[in-house]
């Protein structure tokens, strides 16, 4: 039996060029017996602020990814990405079901969602370079 978990990352969350410009990728990953079987999606979106984000700011970035992707299941976050708070703690600010890390299928799909939301970001960052 194939299982789903929805792996997300966020990339820049760090002040530069007067602002945090900031990408969330959320990638669903079908798995079974610890193993990735497939990518079910993808989905990325930009976030600019002025602030720094907090973690209402953080839960509300995954969350608009992970709707954006159109596939239920659990959603995975690295504990940093969290402001390291427990997980029970930070299970209730969000909509869906959401946990850290615990097998290899969910930190490979953590890895994976970090290369997407980087790469993105990147690339974003070099268009608005381009457009300037």
């Amino acid at each position: 039996m194939l299982d789903t978990i929805i792996a997300v990352d966020i990339s820049g969350r760090h002040y530069e060029n007067d602002r945090y410009f900031m990408v969330s990728a959320a990638v669903a990953l079908s798995y079974s017996e610890g193993n990735i079987r497939g990518i079910e999606g993808i989905h990325v979106i930009p976030f600019s602020s002025t602030k720094p984000p907090e973690i209402t700011d953080v839960v509300h970035m995954i969350e608009e990814s992970v709707e954006g992707i159109g596939i239920k299941g659990t959603v995975v976050a690295e504990r940093g990405d969290m402001f390291n708070q427990p997980e029970d703690m930070v299970k209730q600010m969000f909509r869906v079901d959401f946990k850290y890390p615990e097998s290899m299928a969910e930190k490979l799909g953590i890895e994976f969602a970090h290369h997407v939301s980087l790469s993105s970001r990147n690339l974003l960052m070099k268009q608005e370079v381009r457009e300037s």
